[in-house]
Formats: C-alpha cells, structure tokens, sequence
C-alpha cells in the first residue's frame, strides 16, 4: 500500500523531471534506449512533425531489457520506428552504450564519424529521466544546444502503462539520487534542486523506496 504522502512526494519528483522544453527543429534526434518503447514512439511523432532529418537509437542491454529486447534496445527502437513508417537510411543505430553518459558519448562519436554535423539536439528520454539526461547531455557535450523531450503523459497514466506503481516510485527516486550525487563525480551539471524536492526524495528513500538507489560506490548508470 502506497500512502498519499508518497504519492504526492512521487508527484514531486514527477513534475521536477519535467524539463518543459518546447520542441524544435533541430540536426538530429537522440534517443536513449530503455525499457520503455515510448520513447522510440515519441522521437518517430517528433520526425513525422519535421523536427529533425536524423535520428540515432542508442542502447545495448540491462538487468531490466535483456530478456524483452535481446538483441539491444537500440536494435528494438529501431525495428520500432521501422514499423511505423520511419525510412531505413533516416536512423542510425549505436549499440553499445549501458549508461546516459555512454549514450551521449557513444552518439557523438558516431554521428563525428560519420561527419555529421550537430549544433542542436532534440533529446529524447522517458518522462522521469529528462532533467537527468538534460544535465549528463549538457556536461558530456557543452557546444551542443539541447532540447529535451519525452512522451506527454501524467504520472498516474505512466504508472498505469508500467503496471508497477513502487518500481516507478523507486525510479523516480533513483532518478533524483543521480542528479544529486553525479555532479560531484563529473557526470553531469549541476542542478538547484528545490528544498521541496530534497525533502520529497528523503521521506521516499526513508519510506524504502530504495532498489535503484546508487551503492556507496557511485558508477554512473
């Protein structure tokens, strides 16, 4: 049973992800492979809308997507996109990359491989996930102007699509550990986390709300 506190401290959480970046016409899309085939949906809606003459899918495999998406999630995103309409030669695939930071690295030595000139990205991520992936973006790439996108969907409706209520809220907390501790190891920027939020992540991490929480050996993940 989840409480009404963790709810609202979940919602918290929810909405400080939210980068609410309005999106634009940019060099290319980037999306960061996961479990969740949403965010292969959203960058094909962003292409179909012209925003972008190129999309990379980046990802290999996890605990949570080696057994649904075997060959990589890249690969997965890919036959996604595929299906829906998106032309072979317009996506690029990069399979190798197991963390946030590896997916903006990875991405940009592909595209620098294959001369690609980039001066603006649309970065697409699941909807708890964007400010982390905004701020590892920023750090690992600086010259390039960012634009964080996700799927338009409330908490409730995303919880509803995952089916576990407390692996979403341990996610979220996970989520907001990172972007409180990977500062410190040179992950990403730094953000002002409201004193709102910090308090909302600490009853939900006291409340145990804990299996993605980073270890006392911090790895960027």
């Amino acid at each position: 049973m989840i409480s009404t506190q963790a709810w609202a401290d979940a919602q918290r959480l929810w909405d400080f992800q939210q980068m609410r970046h309005e999106p634009r016409p940019c060099s290319v899309a980037i999306g960061l492979g996961s479990h969740d085939l949403g965010v292969a949906d959203t960058t094909v809606d962003l292409y179909e809308r012209g925003l972008m003459p190129l999309i990379v899918f980046t990802g290999a495999t996890s605990r949570t997507t080696r057994e649904r998406m075997p060959r990589g999630e890249a690969e997965h995103y890919r036959d996604r996109a595929l299906e829906l309409g998106v032309p072979v030669d317009v996506i690029l695939v990069e399979p190798q990359a197991r963390n946030t930071g590896e997916n903006i690295r990875f991405s940009h030595a592909l595209l620098e491989g294959r001369g690609v000139p980039v001066s603006s990205a649309l970065l697409v991520s699941k909807p708890y996930e964007e400010r982390r992936a905004y701020a590892t973006a920023r750090k690992l790439w600086p010259d390039v102007e960012w634009v964080s996108a996700s799927t338009t969907m409330t908490l409730s409706e995303y919880v509803d699509s995952i089916q576990d209520a407390r692996l979403v809220i341990d996610m979220l907390v996970g989520a907001q550990q990172r972007l409180m501790v990977y500062p410190r190891q040179g992950f990403m920027i730094e953000q002002v986390i409201p004193e709102d939020v910090a308090a909302a992540y600490e009853r939900l991490r006291v409340e145990g709300f804990t299996s993605r929480l980073l270890t006392d050996n911090v790895t960027q993940g």
